[in-house]
């Protein structure tokens, strides 16, 4: 059975912790300075947060398997809706060893499909994340969320999404 995934930036991981125990009514099952992350069974979502230098917000979503035949389903569905599909392959994340895969969908929002094979003692230092996204963004001349420019000040008065 397959379960959606959410990662979100953010500032402050116990401000976070706090306000998404509270949300979802329950305790996150992994915790770290970094990170948190709750398997909910109701809606049956992996949702993540971190604090690791990215811009708050969105991050990306996901679709995460529980076996390497469900894994080859979704990868399958990954070519069928067009576009380059990065293989990153093993890896280390979100202190989890993982395989994985990595798309953008038409509106440019990162989707990552994966199979958590086991865990890790360490967050991983993104290093597979990056080469895989940021090789996907040079194809489409973009940059993807890790590694995208800080964003300008907005001038007082001037609207963040429209000013000109």
């Amino acid at each position: 059975m397959k379960r959606m995934h959410v990662h979100v930036a953010v500032k402050d991981v116990p401000q976070s912790v706090g306000f998404y125990s509270a949300l979802f009514g329950a305790e996150p099952t992994v915790v770290k300075s970094d990170y948190a992350k709750w398997m909910l069974d109701d809606p049956r979502v992996n949702f993540a947060i971190s604090s690791r230098g990215r811009e708050p917000g969105l991050d990306h979503l996901g679709i995460q398997v529980e076996s390497a035949e469900e894994l080859g389903e979704v990868y399958g569905r990954l070519r069928k809706a067009g576009g380059e599909v990065i293989e990153q392959g093993q890896t280390v994340c979100c202190y989890a060893k993982s395989e994985k895969s990595w798309i953008d969908d038409p509106a440019g929002i990162a989707w990552e499909t994966f199979h958590t094979t086991g865990e890790s003692i360490v967050y991983g230092d993104g290093t597979g994340e990056r080469t895989a996204r940021v090789a996907h963004k040079k194809q489409e001349g973009k940059q993807s969320a890790c590694c995208a420019p800080q964003p300008e000040v907005t001038p007082p008065g001037a609207s963040a999404c429209c000013s000109s």
